[in-house]
């Protein structure tokens, strides 16, 4: 079974910057594509980027693109969600996923296409 913890969450003031992390147990975390989602109090979970087994693909959601940076580090079974410039409306529980091993460098947005989940890191940004 595969199993995912993040941390990093926590209280911060508009402008500020967090770096999430997400260790994933396992041999085989290098073969797994990974992505970030975020929910808000009364609202769906939504995509915030993704990226590919080997790191050289990334998504991002337009909310979030060039603010925010994914970026992992097989060695550590570790994926990290740098997030700067943050804003209220960043205001979430971050949840980081994992699929199932894959071949290919395909990076996913669907909360779907994930298999594993961990339990999730709030962060909140105040104004």
């Amino acid at each position: 079974q595969v199993q995912l913890v993040e941390s990093g969450g926590a209280l911060v003031q508009a402008g500020g910057s967090l770096r999430l992390s997400c260790a994933v147990s396992g041999r085989t975390f290098s073969t797994y594509p990974m992505g970030w989602f975020r929910q808000a109090p009364g609202k769906e979970r939504e995509f915030v980027a993704a990226i590919s087994r080997g790191g050289g693909s990334t998504a991002y959601d337009d909310f979030v693109k060039g603010r925010f940076t994914i970026f992992r580090e097989n060695a550590k079974n570790t994926v990290y969600l740098q997030m700067n410039s943050l804003k209220p409306e960043d205001t979430a529980v971050y949840y980081c996923a994992a699929r199932s091993s894959t071949y290919s460098a395909t990076v996913y947005s669907s909360t779907r296409e994930y298999h594993y989940w961990g339990q999730g890191t709030r962060v909140t940004v105040s104004s």
